[in-house]
């Protein structure tokens, strides 16, 4: 065994599990979930059956990783967010066969207690606030808060605001990284 888990850890038969990751207090690993290397999961946080999460995430406390979400490298969930993975929930209808995918690319940031309702792609890079309520597609680089989530602005890779409009054309450089991005018409992307 080539990860750390607490003695308090449940892990179900089978899961892979890669090298150098870390599992914390009172979590649970459901059957045939795929977690990547270099992964810290916080205290008491569930992945669900069958997830896949990629290389160098960070799972704070108090987070619930439900069938149907799929995280990639580098993904930050702040404690407590929240993933859904059914729109209209009952508790006396099983709905186990409308569960809807939920992806997070590469490096996005799930501030804590945000909502990400299900059926989304979160872009990679994105920046979700603290407590933000996501409805519907997050483009990649952008900044999202509120309830429901509203995109403000444009973060870089580094995670600092850029200055950019929402829209049009533009081009900027993260001060802290000196990286060019670049906005054609409501998308983002490093050129550097």
């Amino acid at each position: 065994m080539l990860y750390f888990k607490h003695e308090t850890v449940i892990i179900d038969d089978p899961v892979e599990i890669g090298d150098g990751t870390k599992i914390w207090h009172f979590s649970h690993i459901s059957k045939n979930a795929k977690i990547g290397k270099n992964i810290t999961i916080g205290q008491n946080v569930f992945i669900g059956k069958g997830i896949v999460i990629g290389n160098k995430c960070k799972i704070q406390n108090n987070v619930s990783v439900y069938e149907g979400v799929t995280l990639e490298d580098e993904v930050f969930c702040g404690p407590s967010c929240v993933f859904t993975n059914v729109n209209n929930p009952r508790s006396n209808i099983s709905r186990k066969n409308e569960y809807q995918k939920t992806l997070v690319k590469q490096g996005a940031t799930l501030g804590a207690n945000c909502t990400v309702i299900c059926g989304v792609t979160i872009g990679a890079h994105a920046f979700i606030g603290a407590g933000s309520v996501i409805t519907k597609d997050v483009p990649s680089y952008a900044l999202m808060i509120g309830v429901p989530g509203i995109q403000i602005g444009w973060i870089s890779k580094f995670g600092e605001k850029l200055d950019l409009p929402l829209t049009g054309k533009a081009e900027t450089i993260c001060k802290h990284t000196k990286q060019k991005y670049q906005l054609d018409i409501n998308k983002v992307k490093l050129v550097d």
